[in-house]
């Protein structure tokens, strides 16, 4: 039965597009319909694979932005400038349009509503898209979450619906952090920085596991910042993308 299910989530199969929706001018979610899909875990990612009419292919990994509740699953993509997958799944891809993928696959940047103690996540760009799966995850939960979200100007923020409504409840508690535009009323414009992990994430002694997603720099600074606050390392979870070349 596991190898059975090992091989069904490393063989390529054919999903459908059941709608798309703009969330900012370069990041759009996919909402997929796949057949068996065997479900997953919120930070777990899979493999899209785009075939030309002259058979060249390529294929990328995107984190799974959607909480598996049964239904379909949801992609978000940032488009990389001069990508060879983004840009179709980004100003391409509609509705109805088939879709190859792989998946779910990943077991180390995972949550699961059975984990103890509170949840940080940290995400800079794009690497908000885990983070939301795991937010999903955690409705209905009496888990801790705090989330500390870095992006540039406030028409960069990516799922600012579910941010806004989150953000007015008490289940969660959202920090946005702008590093080059801050919108009115927020007075500071700046990176996440010792003094921001001081004042808005878990202290050591609250035992959180922290999750951090981002562009490598933003990662391993981040990462950096929260052992020398005193974070063990173990409780640190990275994931790190970037352009491929």
């Amino acid at each position: 039965m596991e190898r059975t299910a090992l091989r069904r989530r490393l063989s390529w199969q054919v999903a459908t597009v059941v709608d798309v929706r703009r969330e900012t001018e370069t990041a759009r979610t996919i909402v997929l319909d796949v057949p068996d899909w065997p479900g997953h875990l919120a930070g777990q990612h899979l493999d899209v694979r785009l075939t030309a009419d002259d058979g060249y292919r390529a294929s990328r990994s995107y984190s799974v932005a959607s909480a598996w509740g049964g239904d379909g699953i949801e992609l978000t993509v940032e488009q990389v400038p001069q990508g060879e997958v983004s840009p179709y799944l980004v100003d391409v891809l509609k509705a109805g349009d088939p879709l190859e993928i792989r998946g779910p696959v990943g077991g180390w940047f995972v949550w699961q509503p059975e984990q103890q103690g509170p949840v940080q996540l940290i995400g800079g760009g794009s690497g908000i898209v885990p983070l939301r799966a795991m937010l999903q995850a955690s409705a209905g939960t009496s888990t801790p979450m705090r989330l500390l979200y870095s992006v540039r100007r406030p028409e960069s923020v990516i799922y600012v619906g579910d941010l806004k409504e989150l953000a007015a409840s008490d289940d969660v508690d959202v920090r946005l952090v702008y590093t080059r535009e801050a919108p009115a009323g927020e007075p500071r414009v700046g990176r996440i920085d010792a003094d921001v992990i001081e004042q808005h994430a878990f202290k050591p002694a609250d035992g959180a596991t922290t999750y951090v997603c981002g562009p490598t720099p933003f990662v391993e600074a981040v990462a950096d910042l929260l052992v020398a606050a005193g974070h063990d390392p173990a409780t640190v979870k990275t994931e790190r993308f970037g352009p491929t070349g």
